[in-house]
C-alpha cells in the first residue's frame, strides 16, 4: 500500500505550485525531462541521483526524501542491490542512520545481500563512516549468528573495535562478548584482535588477563613464522595490520608493562632487553620504522624501571626523552610522580620543568569518544591521582585535594570503580585536613556515584 504522499506527488504538487512547466524544471533539476515524466507518472524508478538533483533542485536539505524514499523502494516492495548500494551508502555519508537501520532491519530476510552488507561495511570502514558501518557489520551478525563463519568472526572484530570508547564498563562487555570469537579469525587477523584485547585489558589495569593474552600472542606469532619459513619464496598476502616480526617483540613489551604494574622491576628489565635489538633479516623501510620503534621504547623504559627501583640517576635521561618525544609525556610524568611517591623522591623541580605542559593537560583535556581518548584519559587519571597523593604527602592541602576531586570527576565520568575505590581511600587517609568546601564538593561528587549505583543495590549515602 502507497503512502499518503508519495515522492512522485510531492514533486508533482511543487511543479504545479511554483508555475513551472515540465521542462522548465528539468532544466533547473538537471534532470532529463522524460525521465522526470516518466517518475512522475510511477512508471521509472527513481536512482539515487536522480533523487538528490530532484532535491537539490526544489531547494530542499540533501537527503530530504531519503525517509520516504526507504520505505517506499526497500520496505514496501521487493529491494534490489543495484538501488539499495547507492541509497545506503548516501545515507552513511550524510549521516542518516535511523534510514540506515530502517532499511536493513527489512532487507536481511534476504540473504542474498549478506555478503554485498559485509562487503559495504568493509568499504565504509574504510572511508572512516564508522557508525554505519558498524550497523551494517551488527546486520550481518545477526543473520550469521548460527554459523561458524570467518565472516561472522570479522564481523565481531570489527564491532568490537568499533565499540571501544571512555566508558570502561561498555569496552569490558564488548571484550568478552567478543573474545570467544578470536579462534575463528584469519590466523594472522588474530595477533591483531589479541594486541587490541590486550591493551584494552591493560587500559582496566587486568594484568592477569594481559599477562595471558602476551603468551598468546607470542605462541601464535611464532607458529606462524614457522609456517611462513617453510613457504618462504612463494607470493604472501598479509593480512596484518604489521609487521610479523612486530607482534613478537610487542608480546614481550607487554610482558615487561605488567611485570612493571607488580613492581617487580627486575623481571621488566629482562623482558625489556628482549626486544632493545631487534635484528631481522633485509629489513624493509616499513621494519625498520618498528625496530627503531621498539628501541626507543627499551630506552625509556630501562630508563623507568630503573628509577622504579629507586636509581634516580635515570631520573634525567628519562626526562630528557619524555620531554622530546610529547606522545610519551603524559604517561611517563605518571610514572616519575609515582616513582616519587614509592621512593620518597622530591620532583619539585621536575613539576617546574613541566609546568606548561602540566597546565594544558589539566586544562585542556578533549574529551571525545574514541578509544585512543579513552587511553588517554586513563592516563590522565592516575596523573592526577598520583600528583594528589604527593602534593597531600608534602601537606600541600589544598592543591592535593583539588587533584583528588578532579580525579574523582574524571573517574565517575569513565565509569573507573578502581580509581574511585583509590580516591575515597585517599580522602579518608587526609580527611582531618580537608576544608568545609572540600569536603562538601568530595560529598556531592561520592553521592552522584552512589546515585548511579542506587538501582543495582540497596547501598544509601550515610558512608559520605
Amino acid at each position: 500500500m502507497e503512502p499518503a504522499t508519495t515522492i512522485r506527488s510531492t514533486i508533482e504538487d511543487y511543479i504545479r505550485k511554483q508555475g513551472y512547466t515540465l521542462q522548465y524544471f528539468a532544466d533547473i533539476s538537471g534532470v532529463n525531462a522524460g525521465t522526470l515524466s516518466a517518475i512522475i507518472k510511477g512508471t521509472r524508478p527513481i536512482a539515487m541521483a536522480q533523487l538528490d538533483l530532484i532535491t537539490q533542485g526544489m531547494n530542499l536539505e540533501e537527503g530530504y526524501f531519503y525517509e520516504t524514499y526507504g520505505a517506499e523502494c526497500f520496505v514496501e516492495s521487493a529491494p534490489h542491490w543495484r538501488r539499495l548500494e547507492p541509497f545506503l551508502q548516501r545515507c552513511a555519508e550524510l549521516d542518516k542512520l535511523d534510514c540506515i537501520q530502517r532499511v536493513i532491519q527489512q532487507v536481511t530476510d534476504d540473504r542474498s545481500y549478506i555478503s554485498e552488507l559485509f562487503e559495504m561495511a568493509e568499504g565504509m570502514l574504510e572511508r572512516g563512516q564508522q557508525k554505519a558501518a558498524r550497523m551494517l557489520y551488527e546486520c550481518v551478525a545477526e543473520c550469521e549468528k548460527y554459523q561458524h563463519s570467518e565472516r561472522l568472526a570479522l564481523c565481531q572484530y570489527r564491532i568490537f573495535t568499533l565499540s571501544l570508547g571512555q566508558n570502561q564498563h561498555d569496552n569490558l562487555r564488548a571484550a568478552v562478548h567478543f573474545e570467544p570469537y578470536i579462534n575463528r579469525l584469519d590466523e594472522e587477523r588474530q595477533l591483531d584482535a589479541i594486541r587490541e584485547l590486550a591493551n584494552m585489558y591493560g587500559s582496566l589495569c587486568y594484568w592477569d588477563k594481559v599477562l595471558h593474552l602476551a603468551g598468546e600472542l607470542l605462541q601464535r606469532v611464532k607458529c606462524l613464522e614457522q609456517y611462513k619459513n617453510k613457504k618462504k619464496g612463494m607470493y604472501y598476502n598479509r593480512l596484518s595490520k604489521h609487521p610479523m616480526f612486530s607482534y613478537k617483540y610487542y608480546a614481550y613489551l607487554m610482558m615487561a608493562t605488567v611485570c612493571g604494574e607488580r613492581k617487580e622491576y627486575e623481571k621488566a628489565l629482562e623482558y625489556t632487553a628482549l626486544y632493545s635489538d631487534i635484528v631481522i633479516e633485509d629489513p624493509t623501510p616499513e621494519d625498520q620504522n618498528f625496530i627503531k620503534r621498539f628501541k626507543d621504547w627499551a630506552e625509556v623504559n630501562t630508563y623507568l624501571y630503573k628509577l622504579m627501583i629507586g636509581d634516580k640517576n635515570a631520573l634525567n635521561s628519562y626526562l630528557d626523552f619524555i620531554e622530546i618525544n610529547e606522545n610519551e609525556t603524559l604517561l611517563g610524568l605518571v610514572k616519575v610522580i609515582e616513582a616519587a611517591n614509592q621512593n620518597n623522591f622530591n620532583i619539585d623541580q621536575v613539576l617546574r620543568r613541566f609546568d606548561l605542559f602540566i597546565y594544558k593537560v589539566l586544562n585542556k583535556l578533549s574529551y571525545q569518544n574514541s578509544y585512543s581518548i579513552m587511553i588517554k584519559n586513563d592516563h590522565y587519571i592516575k596523573f592526577l591521582g598520583e600528583l594528589a597523593l604527593y602534593e597531600l604527602s608534602r601537606e600541600r592541602y589544598q592543591e592535593g585535594f583539588r587533584h583528588l576531586l578532579n580525579c574523582l570527576v574524571v573517574a565517575k565520568k569513565v565509569n573507573d570503580d578502581s580509581t574511585l575505590i583509590y580516591c575515597v581511600s585517599l580522602f579518608e587517609e587526609y580527611r582531618n585536613q580537608a576544608s568545609e568546601s572540600t569536603e562538601s564538593q568530595y560529598k556531592s561528587i561520592i553521592k552522584e556515584v552512589y546515585d548511579r549505583y542506587d538501582k543495582k543495590s540497596s547501598v544509601g549515602t550515610n558512608a559520605v
